[in-house]
């Protein structure tokens, strides 16, 4: 079992960049992958990035790529994702994920977080 928890969101302009932190409870986050996943308004939820246990892998979904960066800090059970050049299109409530059932960027994961709502005005 693993319970996750986001924080960092919130409402920026066109342009402006934000950071999200997913606080992992329990002993085993390093032996899990983490992801990032989003769901805009009327849109199904979709997926952002993902990381591998150690940070040394990483992927991104085709609309973030090189605006967004995953990365963990083991020591500190948490998780981030750097927003940079954000666009009214990023408006979305963002999830935090762990252990994918499948591949790393499926849909389909088995510990969720409740979400941080991140808002992009132009």
């Amino acid at each position: 079992q693993v319970q996750l928890v986001e924080s960092g969101g919130g409402s920026v302009q066109a342009g402006g960049s934000l950071r999200l932190s997913c606080a992992a409870s329990g002993r085993t986050f390093s032996d899990r992958n983490m992801g990032w996943f989003r769901q805009g308004p009327g849109k199904d939820r979709e997926f952002v990035a993902s990381i591998n246990r150690s940070g040394t892998s990483t992927y991104y979904a085709d609309s973030v790529k090189g605006r967004f960066t995953i990365s963990r800090d083991n020591s500190k059970n948490t998780l981030y994702l750097q927003m940079n050049r954000l666009k009214p299109e990023d408006t979305a409530v963002y999830y935090c994920a762990a252990d994918p059932q499948r591949a790393m960027t499926a849909n389909d994961w088995a510990y969720w977080g409740r979400g941080t709502q991140v808002t992009v005005s132009s």
